[in-house]
Parts: structure tokens; sequence; C-alpha cells
């Protein structure tokens, strides 16, 4: 049937005979000429991509769309990119177009900001770039601008779903806010022909608050060439404090209400205040910085601010367990990256924690809602040897989840919406 099926490609497709000839002569391997002429033949397409986040920004949308794009450009897609403009570019992906608007900073958000909906700039971008697909990652001024631009021209439309904005809200005592929110983000994607979703949790979310156009899971990978347990430093242990039998419990992200961060360090404060050989490092800035330092006082928490590169690699490599107490995450790439860096997780069984964290194996899961059990596992951590057990064996299933998969899942979501459009027309 192989060998059929390659017969018939033959025919499809203008080949030269001699291309065609070397083929016919290679019968040892179909699966591979399959893979060959596959490449061959796959449609390249030119993709507007739409951000309000972008690195150097911290923060796991900005961190995943590097990746993502990068992989869909190394398949031989075009890319333009509309953000909005930054002090600092990133050296490692350098989209085919750019069109940068003018920034806004987001409130109570002062190191986040959204891109200012700049018609007539955004407009030309799209007339010169001429693209198959208009991706909107981010819903704020910039993404609703783009929603109109690209619809106006009849451009194809797909979005991602990144931030649950509606369960932000309430952690910033905008709880009347939250049904606005709601019928907002479900009438933005309601007006794409696919959302493209981290998780199947996420899904189920969206599905809940009425969103009806096609979901599909784009997962999240992790670069296990540079978050890894080689990068441990004794030094960096030894200038925080920690001794050897020291248990140096670790936070990355957001110093933000939304992500409970109090919590961990109330738990460790009982854990200090109990005798416990212990340490807390919390990497990361956020609006919420001045108050968990006042909260923090007197218990010799490391606060870092936001670290980058091998820095913050090291960070996780020289920790012994990752605590991550937030409950309104759409995915959690810290997760992945304390895991491939030799770290066990304790988090709520939900996200990248419940499709990858194995309890008891890898690290714990608690109930979402259940702080005390989350608390508990906390202060009854075993010893260094039994986490670095653990650790490693967090770190050889992380070392299974590249990026590759979830590139083929965006370049497969996105072939879905430019073929369902050519078939509309």
């Amino acid at each position: 049937m192989e060998h059929t099926g390659i017969g018939s490609l033959l025919k499809q497709q203008d080949f030269p005979d001699s291309f065609k000839f070397y083929l016919k002569q290679q019968h040892h391997n179909f699966a591979d000429e399959i893979t060959v002429l596959q490449a061959l033949v796959r449609p390249r397409l030119k993709i507007a991509i739409v951000t309000e986040t972008w690195p150097p920004e911290v923060n796991g949308v900005a961190h995943s769309l590097l990746h993502l794009s990068q992989g869909l450009q190394k398949q031989g897609h075009k890319i333009l990119l509309i953000r909005p403009e930054q002090r600092s570019t990133v050296a490692s992906f350098v989209p085919n177009k750019e069109c940068l608007v003018k920034a806004q900073t987001i409130p109570r958000y002062p190191t986040l900001q959204f891109g200012l909906p700049q018609m007539q700039k955004v407009n030309q971008a799209l007339e010169e770039f001429m693209p198959d697909v208009v991706h909107i990652v981010t819903e704020g001024p910039l993404g609703l601008a783009l929603l109109h631009a690209a619809k106006a021209k009849n451009i194809p439309i797909s979005s991602g779903f990144h931030s649950p904005f509606q369960d932000f809200s309430r952690f910033f005592d905008l709880a009347f806010l939250v049904k606005p929110i709601q019928t907002y983000l479900r009438w933005f994607h309601n007006n794409t022909a696919l959302t493209c979703v981290p998780s199947h949790d996420t899904e189920k979310a969206l599905r809940d608050f009425g969103v009806t156009c096609p979901l599909t899971v784009v997962g999240r990978g992790v670069d296990v060439e540079h978050f890894k347990p080689e990068l441990r430093s004794e030094r960096l242990r030894q200038k925080w404090g920690a001794q050897p039998d020291t248990r140096v419990l670790l936070y990355v992200g957001r110093l933000s209400p939304e992500k409970e961060i109090p919590l961990i360090i109330q738990t460790y404060k009982q854990m200090q205040a109990a005798g416990q050989a212990v340490k807390l490092v919390i990497v990361g800035d956020g609006p919420q910085r001045q108050e968990l330092l006042a909260l923090a006082a007197d218990s010799n928490i490391i606060f870092t601010g936001n670290l980058y590169a091998t820095e913050l690699a090291t960070v996780y490599a020289s920790c012994d367990v990752f605590v991550f107490a937030s409950q309104v995450e759409t995915f959690g790439n810290v997760v992945l990256e304390a895991m491939a860096s030799g770290l066990p997780v304790i988090a709520y069984d939900y996200a990248a924690a419940h499709l990858y964290v194995k309890h008891h194996y890898m690290g714990w899961l608690a109930p979402l809602g259940d702080q005390h059990g989350f608390c508990q596992f906390i202060q009854q951590l075993p010893n260094n040897k039994t986490l670095q057990h653990m650790g490693r064996q967090a770190c050889q299933l992380a070392a299974q989840i590249g990026w590759d998969h979830p590139v083929k899942q965006f370049e497969h979501a996105l072939y879905r919406v430019a073929r369902e459009s050519v078939m509309h027309t």
C-alpha cells in the first residue's frame, strides 16, 4: 500500500524524471520516501502573528510564542510579526516582516504592555505581506484591531487563548468584571475560525463559558539543552546560606495576586518556626513585589527579581523542589522547566502538572481548591536524597518533551484554517 501511495503521489506532482527514477529504485524504506515527498509537497504558509506580549517580557505566553514562531520558520513558513514596540529585541528570532505599533503599559502590570490599534499601519502591513492566515495570540486592543482588519480583507483568522483574564479579575478586587470579560472573550473567539488552547483543561473552561468555535490543543515543550540538572551550583547554594541538608524551595513566575505566593511564604515561615532546615527562593517580578517583601520580612527569603537565560537555568538546577500555588493557569511552562532541571514539583492537579507530574514519584499534586493539602505536601518534604531521586524521574520524563510536537500541532491548526477558508470561497 505504501508503494502504491508513492506511485500515485509521483503521478500527481510535477517532479523531475530523474527524481522519480531514483525513488522507484529505492524499495528498501518506503516510510522515508513518503516523509521526503511530504516535505517537498507541503505548502508553506505566510502567517501574520499578532501578539501584545513578546520576549524579553517574562511570561509563559511570550516564551511559548517565541519557540512556536522559531519552529514554524524552520519549517519554511514566512512570518509577519505584529506587536507593540519594545526597548530591546530578541536576537534568536528575526521575522520575515515586522509591524511595530505604539505601546501602552497595562495598569497594575508595569512590566507588561498592550498595543495601540494603529489601523492604517496594520492594514498596510497586511496588504504588503498578504498572509494566508492571521493568528491572534492576545485579545487586547491590538488583537481586536487585527480581528476587524483581517475580516475586512477576508483573511482567515485563528486565535490563541493563553491567559484566563476572567479568573485574574477576582484577585484585583475586580470581580464585577468577570461576566463582561467572559462575554467579550466568548464573542472574540467565536469570531475566529479556530482557537488554539494549551491544554484540555483550558478547552473545557472555554466550552463552559460558551465558546463554540472549533478548539484544538497546541501543547508546550521545554528546551532540555537549556534547562538541565548539570547547571547545579554549590557556590550559589552557599551564597543563599543553604547547608548540604537544607531543602531549597523555588518559585518562578510573576509576583502577582493570582499566583497565590503568600500561601507559599506563610507555609515556609511555619516550617522555619518548627526548626526545619529550609530556604525559599522567589524568582520574578510584578505588582505584588512590595507586599511580598513585607510579608517575608525577617525570614531570609531570597528575592532575585527577573532572571534570564543561563542565570535562570542555574537557579532552577540549584534548588531542591519547585512549589507552584497558582490555580488559574492555562498551562504553566515553569512546571516543565523545573522538571527538566531535575526538580520534583508541588502543584495543583491540573494543567501542566496534571499532564506530566506523576504523584508521589515526580512530586505531589493537590486537588484544585485544597490549599490545606497543598501546604501539607510542602511541610512534609522528605530529605534531599529522596527529592533528588524524584527529580531525576521528573527530568527523564521532561527529556521526552521537546518543542517539535507543539510546532507540528500549531502548523496543522494553521493549515486547517487556511484550507477551510479556501473550501468556503
